[in-house]
C-alpha cells in the first residue's frame, strides 16, 4: 500500500524549547546512569524553572523518584564516581547522603567499600558515624527487629526506599510506633513533602 501522504505538525521551538526537549528524551532512555539522570533533573529544575513535580509529570515518573535522584549530586565526586562504576549501589549512596560533610562522605564510602559492605551493615556505619552514643540504641533496635510480622518488615524497607532515610517500625504488643530520622532541617524539608505533610515550593 502506498501513501502518498502522511500528516505533519510543524512547531516552532527556541533553542530553549529545543534543548529541553532534548533533555526530556534523553531522561527517557533507559541507559542513563544515576548520576547523569540526578544532573538531568537538576538541569530541567535550574535552567529552565521546572518544578520535581512539573519533571515527574514530564518524564513519566513520581515527584519522589525525581526528588531523591536529584540528591545524589549532594555526594561527594568520588562516592558519585563509586556509584556509576558500580561498587555501591543507590541503597548505599541514599544511606550515605545522611552524611553532610563530602570529605567524610568519602571515607565511609571507602569503608564500606572496603568491607564489601551491605545496606543494612552500611546504615549502621553511618548511624555510628553520627552519633556514637547511639550504639546501645541501635542495639536494642535490632532486637526489636526480630518482632516485626513479615508484612511490617516489607513496609519498613519501602518507607526506607522512598524517604531515603532511615525508618524503624517499633511493634508492641497492642500499640507500636514509626521512627523516621532526618540529619538537617533541609532534609526534614524534604521528608515532610514527600509525605504531603507541607506542600512543596
Amino acid at each position: 500500500l502506498e501513501v502518498e501522504s502522511v500528516p505533519v505538525i510543524f512547531r516552532e521551538a527556541s533553542d530553549k524549547d529545543v534543548l529541553e526537549m532534548a533533555l526530556i528524551e534523553n531522561l527517557q532512555r533507559e541507559d542513563l546512569n544515576p548520576v547523569e539522570e540526578a544532573q538531568a533533573y537538576t538541569r530541567l529544575a535550574k535552567d529552565f524553572g521546572m518544578t520535581q513535580e512539573e519533571i515527574a509529570t514530564r518524564v513519566g515518573k513520581n515527584r519522589a523518584t525525581v526528588a531523591n535522584a536529584m540528591r545524589l549530586l549532594d555526594l561527594s565526586s568520588e562516592v558519585q564516581k563509586y556509584l556509576v562504576a558500580g561498587h555501591i549501589s543507590i541503597g548505599h549512596a541514599k544511606v550515605i547522603l545522611g552524611v553532610k560533610l563530602k570529605n567524610e562522605q568519602t571515607v565511609l564510602a571507602d569503608q564500606i567499600i572496603k568491607n564489601g559492605m551491605t545496606v543494612r551493615a552500611a546504615e549502621k556505619l553511618i548511624s555510628e558515624h553520627l552519633n556514637p552514643d547511639t550504639k546501645k540504641t541501635v542495639n536494642s533496635r535490632n532486637k526489636s527487629q526480630g518482632q516485626l510480622s513479615a508484612a511490617l518488615s516489607k513496609v519498613q524497607e519501602r518507607l526506607r526506599d522512598r524517604l531515603s532515610t532511615q525508618v524503624q517500625i517499633h511493634q508492641g504488643a497492642k500499640k507500636g510506633k514509626i521512627e523516621i530520622e532526618y540529619y538537617s532541617n533541609e532534609d526534614l524539608q524534604r521528608i515532610l513533602e514527600l509525605i504531603g505533610a507541607i506542600d512543596a515550593d
